[in-house]
């Protein structure tokens, strides 16, 4: 797509390759670039420096932004150690995570308000992800629970701390987010800079995080950089949703300067400490972290010649010599990220989108099973007439809400046989003859009610469970509030409808379907249309199958575009 006249953020806008790339960016003219970082003196020196390179562009097509972007944004420039100290905030970052996703989850995203208050056309992420979550480094925290347990001293923040610290959950919140923000906001592309985790080598990567080779805490920033591009690849099959493509460099990416000054670690300079050879320890009885005696606090910092490679922190000479060597990590540019990210976004094929690379080489749909796929149903139904009973559905697949339209199908079914009949019926009629068989049938009822389904009866005010109950979800309480709004919400996901409402939503659908097919015109025999007259066999018989597909293609938008 162009990129000049075009609204562009670039999350992470002022590491080593997000630079780069807004320096490619304002050669393409865009009408807006806004830049976010963590920091705002991090978003503002982006701005500079890009004023600075670019003298000629207006300072108004610049606008720096900044905070977390994985909290809410009323904690976005707090330090997260503080707001995790807080014993209610910490309650609600655990429902943020955990809970349904909310409209007010999401108001309250700070991911969400930056985009949807800068409204996008392009979004470029170049934000290292997967080292944000992966760096909480759940196993530190599996540990002091553990010795918390031993101690008898376990308490409630050590556990809200540890759940707020696994990996995946954050992720899928995270891209569940992500994408409601994109689609809320028209955005047309969503172009990821990714990570391997291990700058390209694989398990016997030499440099690790402890004595283990690799480390669990690396090999989980790997893991959560390939699960986040397995989540792109699925965002990239979502019908109507923006563009989504990947690159995911494996080197060193080097560099953004050369200097002298303080070496620093998470944020914070080294201290210089000393030991004289005079206070040396003994060798036994236990080795103690927290033993301090002898040791001499220098009165100065670490101080050194370095490299700058952005995110990834400073090396000394000696470290990037090694992890720079043929063999090693080697070494990629920035400015090289930033081309192919160009040329991506351009409509160009640089071979490096990791998405396009998925899409290229995973295993779709054959031919042959689509033609056996006719030759299963037969069997199927075969099998059905000989033990004269009807399978439906067992809520092994999911959602409850398959299994609960599935049932409702069959229910219609029974009630009037074909497509056309169910149009000859009042919705009240059909509410009243689907209770008769509910009533009268223990078996169709027994299987609802055994696999999870609750049965709401035709008055609304009155229902049938079983021992499990798939919808609602059970949460921390064990309860729920019976209100309209969740009464809706369950009758949508998984709750079989009897009320004559909902009847009357069904009747509106088969209208739609025959309406789709009347419109396509009787003479036309082409292979334009997939479902025709033919396919729902001229709408005298009601199959189950059909109807839920049809259903989850035109009012879920549940459709596969790419195979």
């Amino acid at each position: 797509m162009e990129i000049r006249g075009k609204r562009i953020l670039v999350l992470g806008g002022w590491g080593l390759v997000g630079l780069a790339i807004c320096r490619e960016l304002l050669k393409h003219s865009p009408a807006k670039l806004v830049i976010s970082s963590l920091r705002s003196s991090e978003a503002k020196e982006a701005v500079e420096q890009l004023l600075k390179d670019f003298p000629e562009v207006s300072p108004e097509i610049l606008e720096a932004r900044w905070g977390n972007i994985f909290s809410r944004t009323e904690w976005k420039d707090m330090d997260w150690n503080e707001v995790l100290s807080n014993a209610i905030w910490r309650k609600q970052i655990v429902s943020d995570i955990y809970d349904d996703l909310t409209n007010e989850i999401l108001e309250n995203s700070a991911l969400y308000s930056l985009i949807n208050e800068t409204k996008p056309d392009i979004v470029i992420d170049c934000i290292n992800t997967a080292t944000a979550f992966a760096y909480q480094d759940i196993y530190k925290g599996v540990n002091s629970v553990r010795a918390e347990i031993m101690n008898g001293n376990l308490q409630v923040e050590d556990v809200e701390r540890l759940i707020a610290s696994i990996y995946i959950p954050q992720l899928i919140r995270h891209i569940q987010i992500l994408y409601r923000a994109l689609v809320d906001s028209e955005t047309k592309m969503y172009l990821k800079i990714g990570t391997s985790g291990t700058g390209g080598m694989g398990l016997n990567i030499p440099y690790t995080h402890s004595e283990e080779r690799p480390s669990r805490v690396l090999l989980a920033k790997s893991a959560v950089a390939g699960a986040q591009t397995l989540l792109l690849y699925l965002m990239a099959r979502s019908p109507n949703g923006p563009i989504i493509k990947e690159i995911k460099p494996t080197a060193v990416i080097a560099w953004k300067k050369i200097d002298y000054g303080e070496v620093y670690r998470k944020g914070k300079p080294i201290q210089l400490v000393d030991m004289p050879v005079e206070k040396a320890k003994s060798i036994g009885g236990k080795f103690k972290f927290s033993d301090f005696e002898g040791i001499i606090e220098l009165n100065d910092n670490f101080r050194s010649v370095y490299i700058d490679t952005g995110e990834n922190g400073i090396f000394s000479r000696a470290e990037f010599e090694a992890i720079s060597a043929l063999g090693q990590m080697e070494v990629v540019t920035p400015e090289e990220i930033a081309l192919y990210s160009i040329f991506e976004i351009l409509g160009g094929n640089t071979g490096k989108d990791v998405i396009q690379g998925l899409d290229a080489f995973t295993l779709g749909p054959t031919y042959r099973g689509g033609f056996l796929q006719h030759y299963a149903l037969k069997m199927l139904r075969r099998l059905e007439e000989k033990m004269q009973i009807e399978s439906i559905a067992f809520e092994l697949l999911g959602p409850p809400r398959l299994s609960k339209l599935l049932f409702e199908a069959n229910l219609i079914k029974r009630v009037a046989g074909t497509l056309k009949k169910v149009l000859l019926l009042t919705p009240e009629e059909l509410s009243l003859r689907s209770f008769e068989i509910i009533k009268e049938n223990v078996n169709l009822r027994s299987e609802m009610l055994s696999i999870g389904l609750v049965i709401l009866l035709p008055d609304g005010k009155t229902y049938l469970r079983g021992k499990e109950v798939k919808i609602p979800v059970q949460n921390f309480s064990g309860e729920w509030d019976f209100n309209d709004e969740n009464l809706e919400k369950w009758c949508y996901e998984g709750w079989v409808d009897l009320r004559p409402q909902n009847f009357q939503k069904w009747q509106f659908r088969i209208q739609q379907i025959i309406s789709q097919v009347e419109s396509q015109g009787k003479d036309d025999t082409s292979s334009c249309y997939n479902y025709s007259n033919e396919y729902w066999n001229y709408f005298n018989e009601i199959n189950e199958g059909k109807l839920i597909a049809w259903i989850f293609e035109n009012e879920d938008k549940g459709w596969r575009f790419k195979r």
